[in-house]
């Protein structure tokens, strides 16, 4: 299993954050920010109820992604982060996609994971030239976290998808090793 560290101190004492992939016995880890109401508005779930789905979601979401982590702060997950490589005449390019459990919000642990994934992503992933992540115009925590991670905002895609019944606009974000 191949893990990946760095440190943040924002507070007394000094956080480390790693990332890992994701086991089963997670389970209860992924179901604190997996059944959170402040959480799911933002993802494409819906806030789950119970451990049982939680646990078939992984089975046959989670861990049969190509490239999906656990956030782990001290060694316990408290989020995930995945990068999707696109196919055919788009393979030069990847989504990344994250969650953390709300209480972890504004503490720059997932500032640190991205920046963790863009360490090593571009290497991992042969002709990768682009990782790009679309984030709801609503969602100003998360453009954040990608602007200082040092992703560039390209734009505004307006009614770019329906999200949860509703067309939304997205902000797109790209990150480029050589423009960066």
């Amino acid at each position: 299993m191949d893990e990946q560290t760095t440190e943040i101190n924002r507070s007394r004492q000094p956080l480390t954050v790693t990332l890992r992939e994701f086991e089963l016995t997670d389970v209860d880890d992924y179901f604190v920010w997996a059944s959170d109401d402040r959480v799911s508005p933002w993802w494409r779930w819906d806030t789950f109820t119970n451990k049982e789905d939680v646990l078939t979601f992984m089975e046959e979401t989670v861990l049969p992604h190509p490239w999906m982590r656990a956030i782990c702060l001290d060694g316990r997950p408290v989020g995930a982060i995945s990068v999707t490589r696109r196919t055919a005449e788009h393979q030069c390019r990847a989504e990344l996609g994250y969650v953390i459990a709300s209480q972890y919000w504004g503490r720059g642990i997932t500032t640190e994971a991205v920046k963790l994934v863009l360490g090593t992503i571009f290497g991992d992933m042969e002709g990768l030239e682009r990782l790009e992540a679309l984030v709801l115009v609503q969602n100003v925590g998360s453009q954040k976290v990608l602007e200082k991670a040092g992703f560039t905002k390209e734009g505004i895609l307006k009614k770019y998808l329906i999200h949860k019944g509703k067309i939304s606009d997205m902000v797109m974000y790209s990150f480029i090793p050589s423009e960066n």
